[in-house]
Formats: C-alpha cells, structure tokens, sequence
C-alpha cells in the first residue's frame, strides 16, 4: 500500500530521480569506488530524513530514486 504524507488539507508523496554523471562520463564507478558510493548516498539519505527506494550503480553513471518523507526536505 502507498503511504502518503498528510497535513489537515494537503496530502503529497514527494520522489525525486536523481542522476549523477561523472565529468566526460568516464567508467570510474567500479571495485572498492562503488561500495564507498552506496555507504556515502545512504548516510546522505538519512542525514535528510529520506530513502533510497531504488538505486543502480552503473560504470560511468549512478541513477536513483529518493522518496522525502516531509516537504521541506528538498535535496
């Protein structure tokens, strides 16, 4: 079931697609880089009071899903 945030007359649910493309598109995103960079946007994630709902690390790209759980948590 979808869970949705609610105010006495506003409801929302608040997901952002985030990509993140390293300069030149370079195939960096590998090996003992791409276990740092799922611990550090995960730490990042909850530093914001939000969730990573779904994430790919790619070669040369990183694409996720990041749901806010209030509204002033724009990232």
């Amino acid at each position: 079931m979808r869970q949705v945030n609610s105010l006495n007359h506003t409801r929302w649910e608040c997901k952002y697609h985030i990509v993140f493309i390293p300069k030149h598109r370079k195939k960096i995103l590998f090996g003992q880089v791409r276990k740092e960079l799922g611990e550090v946007f995960h730490r990042l994630a909850r530093q914001k009071e939000s969730l990573i709902e779904e994430g790919h690390l790619m070669a040369d790209h990183v694409h996720m899903m990041i749901k806010s759980k209030e509204i002033r948590n724009v990232l």
